[in-house]
């Protein structure tokens, strides 16, 4: 029998002997195989073609959808027709006729209209996507499968799809939609083929009336005597419209363009990526390793001493390496295939992803698992090396080697990680890339410092208590394996450091630059484009449902048919390319005395005579040029607006978030317009229900809307918790296999301290410490590194985008640094064995 099949039977023993150290060492290397295998599966199934999309588009039968824009004027367009160019300038002309792209296609045309408008659910107006199109018409095979029941008959019909369903519609029942529109009935349910959540209703062409001013794009499926061509294509383009030809899509021409449009560096990424996964899979693996490596030492060594060479040895613990590295990559690939299609599935039906067939990228997932191979392998170099070197006679004696301190260790790593920090603030004003690129020069160099760095704060055990002294002496001992676990919690620390600085930093900017339209928790009925009578009921049901609030009105600028003009605050000094400071729905305020009160949370006896006065009450300094506030009305779609410069003074808001400015009426009228009442805003007197603004909105009558002006920011805070979970995943997985293997080296001293009067206590807190200390070293040298990354990187947004310093998310970082390593000691002693075993004499 070769040696290398009896490493590998010795491996299987071993493994099928110690279930728990085998399965731990496979869960470190799978997990990361798992999670990659399944992100690739779900973004390949995600990440749909043109030529994936067509039956959305163009169903089975037809050969083209044309699409009309605003003007005629020629039209620059991708291969896939999904978007198009064209000069905005001159008037606009009539609208195409289904006649004259007829004309111009020479085919059968199914003509339909697809916008998005809103819709009365059960929780009140909620955005829908809405296609108008017979699909009775054989053209329009394919395009929205029927599920259940029958496509729309008559112009008081509509299909719905099933993500409509969830949110409480019934076939038979009735749904109005767009808010001025009559309820129809729901008569079938159809699919979307690449978005299976898409809330979208299906109505027959031009049935639904939609507000005044919606663009909806006509366009129509088109069946031609022959194939459209790319200059069939270019012809159309010239007449100006837009095509989506099934034979251009289907072609090399658009693969072509697709490929040619994705980004440059992405290879870049992904070789940073596969070497972040590689490395932090090597320092996860490698402590685990080393536990069975100490495990089994006596089997090593009794090997040994019966003339195995030390090339055997390393044999056998490569062996482990092979057996259970390529047994995790095959089972944390095929579950990563099996969870990335379950998970592709429940996100495109419940949160609206494009979906298409199962599509597994097999070449890359054998990649991956060959990473994880490589992975595991490369995590046993060093507990293999560490078994050909250790003495049989000092294991069979039951002593522990001493450990060698290799000086130019640190040489090296002090280095790379200047290095890096150089390369990092070098090229932060230029791209992301080059300071990921340059965080994972310091991060190697952070890896090749840290047994030093275990070394060095191993001195300060003598000045510790009696647990946290020997921890810390263990740790410094064995510096191979604490240093690995250190690493690995380092690297995680550092990555969730520096994204969740960035992160925090662009959110604060925005932050800063938005502002709220009134204190938070304020209730806001704006009148859009209501007339007198539809406001005069939509202020009475308002006032029906909620007695106990006071309202108090604001006014806006109208036109003839008393609706709302659109008007805008010019910011002088906002640095975009917008003229415009906010939206329609912020700002400005027309109102009184009392609007101002509500708006600064207090009476303001000078901000009140200066708005009696005639001048303009400012919340946001920016908004002020020369004394003055620049105010624009416009009062028609196409029209370039009426400026209006008012007198204005500064003055302090409710909150600090908040913004805009309170206009006086007499300045509207000066500039020749009339204003009417088409505000409501009330402080509620409690905590504002979830349910509520659901039944607010199901309350607004014609074209009002209803909100909560609200600050919070449910992605910040999902952001943030996600980076949290994936470091709680990795620094306890770290610590922990390292805290395995301490205990299990210690257990001989555990005993020792037990059987010297040590109480149960005591040998928990030794086992917590080495917890806290790995975890802590870790998570320290981690934010220290993750700080100076962050602060690259924030050069780079700054130079972009961002024009504050660093914004530091406090509570994010003391979970992160001070919170986890005191989670890994509590639980850590929480399931310390106390009962020490009987010592075993050796002869």
């Amino acid at each position: 029998m070769s040696a290398f099949r009896a490493a590998l039977r010795i491996s299987r023993r071993d493994a099928a002997r110690a279930k728990g150290r085998s399965a731990l060492i496979m869960v470190m290397i799978g997990l990361p195989v798992l999670l990659i295998t399944g992100l690739l599966t779900l973004s390949q199934t995600t990440d749909l073609s043109a030529r994936d999309k067509l039956p959305s588009r163009l169903g089975s039968v037809a050969d083209a959808a044309v699409y009309a824009h605003l003007r005629r004027t020629h039209i620059t367009q991708d291969p896939a027709g999904r978007f198009g160019d064209q000069p905005q300038t001159g008037a606009r002309p009539p609208g195409w006729t289904t006649a004259e792209v007829t004309a111009l296609t020479g085919g059968r045309l199914l003509p339909f209209h697809q916008y998005t408008t809103e819709a009365r659910l059960p929780a009140g107006f909620g955005r829908v996507d809405l296609l108008e199109i017979d699909l009775r018409d054989p053209l329009g095979t394919g395009v929205r499968p029927l599920v259940r029941g029958r496509h729309p008959a008559t112009p008081q019909e509509i299909a719905v799809t099933p993500a409509l369903l969830d949110a409480g519609v019934t076939v038979g029942s009735t749904l109005q939609v767009t808010r001025s529109g009559e309820p129809k009935r729901v008569v079938g349910v159809v699919e979307h083929p690449n978005r299976p959540g898409i809330s979208e209703v299906v109505a027959l062409y031009d049935s639904v009336r939609p507000p005044e001013g919606t663009w909806r794009g006509p366009g129509w499926l088109a069946d031609t005597p022959a194939p459209v061509t790319w200059q069939d294509v270019k012809r159309l383009n010239r007449a100006g419209v837009r095509v989506a030809s099934r034979a251009v899509v289907e072609s090399p021409r658009t693969d072509a363009f697709d490929a040619g449009s994705s980004r440059p560096d992405q290879r870049l990424w992904t070789a940073i990526a596969v070497l972040l996964v590689v490395t932090q899979t090597v320092l996860l693996a490698g402590p685990a390793f080393a536990v069975g490596l100490r495990r089994r030492g006596r089997e090593l060594a009794t090997i040994a001493a019966q003339g195995g060479s030390p090339r055997h040895l390393r044999t056998i613990v490569l062996a482990d390496g092979l057996l259970l590295g390529g047994a995790a990559a095959l089972i944390g690939a095929a579950l990563g295939v099996g969870a990335g299609a379950i998970a592709e599935a429940v996100a495109a039906r419940y949160m609206d992803w494009t979906s298409g067939p199962p599509d597994i990228p097999w070449w890359q997932v054998l990649g991956v698992a060959a990473l994880g191979l490589v992975s595991a392998l490369v995590a046993a170099v060093a507990p293999a090396a560490g078994a050909a070197r250790q003495s049989p006679a000092q294991v069979l004696a039951g002593r522990a080697a001493k450990a060698r301190e290799r000086v130019g260790v640190p040489v090296l790593g002090l280095v790379l990680v200047l290095l890096g920090v150089a390369m990092m603030f070098t090229v932060a004003s230029r791209n992301d890339l080059g300071v990921v690129a340059s965080a994972t020069v310091t991060l190697f160099g952070l890896i090749a410092l840290t047994p030093w760095l275990v070394a060095r704060t191993g001195r300060l055990a003598a000045r510790m208590p009696l647990p946290a002294r020997l921890s810390i002496r263990d740790g410094a001992r064995h510096r191979a394996r604490t240093a690995s676990a250190v690493a690995a919690v380092m690297a995680a620390t550092m990555g969730a450091v520096t994204v969740g600085i960035a992160y925090h930093t662009t959110y604060a900017e925005r932050r800063r630059e938005s502002r709220l339209a009134a204190p938070e928790g304020t209730l806001i009925v704006y009148g859009q484009s209501a007339d007198d009578q539809v406001w005069s009921e939509v202020r009475d049901t308002m006032r029906e449902r909620l007695p106990a609030a006071t309202f108090v009105p604001g006014l806006a600028a109208v036109d003839d048919q008393g609706r709302e003009l659109a008007t805008f605050l010019r910011s002088p000094a906002d640095g975009t390319s917008s003229p415009y400071y906010g939206s329609p729905f912020d700002l400005p305020i027309t109102g009184d005395a009392r609007l101002l009160a509500l708006l600064q949370g207090r009476r303001d006896p000078s901000a009140e005579a200066a708005l009696a006065a005639g001048r303009a009450v400012v919340f946001d300094p920016r908004l002020i040029s020369d004394g003055a506030l620049d105010v624009t009305v416009q009062g028609g779609e196409d029209a370039d607006g009426v400026p209006i410069r008012i007198p204005a003074v500064r003055a302090g808001a409710a909150q600090a978030g908040q913004g805009g400015a309170v206009i006086p009426a007499s300045a509207l009228k000066k500039a020749g317009f009339e204003t009417a009442e088409r505000r409501l805003y009330a402080t509620l007197p409690q905590p504002v229900p979830d349910q509520l603004e659901p039944d607010l909105q199901a309350l607004a009558i014609g074209a009002a809307v209803v909100v909560i002006d609200d600050d919070s920011d449910e992605q910040y805070a999902l952001m943030l918790g996600a980076l949290l979970a994936a470091a709680v995943i990795l620094v306890l997985g770290g610590t922990f296999a390292a805290t395995g293997l301490a205990a299990a080296d210690m257990r001989r001293d555990l005993d020792i301290l037990s059987a010297v009067g040590g109480r149960p206590l005591t040998r928990r807190l030794v086992v917590a410490t080495q917890a806290g200390y790995i975890a802590g070293l870790g998570a320290v040298t981690g934010l220290v590194a993750g700080l100076v990354t962050a602060t690259a990187m924030t050069q780079g947004l700054r130079t972009a985008r961002v024009s504050g310093g660093l914004a530091m998310p406090w509570p994010f970082l003391a979970v992160l640094v001070l919170g986890l390593p005191l989670l890994a000691a509590l639980i850590a002693g929480a399931f310390t064995r106390t009962r020490p075993a009987p010592a075993r004499r050796v002869a």
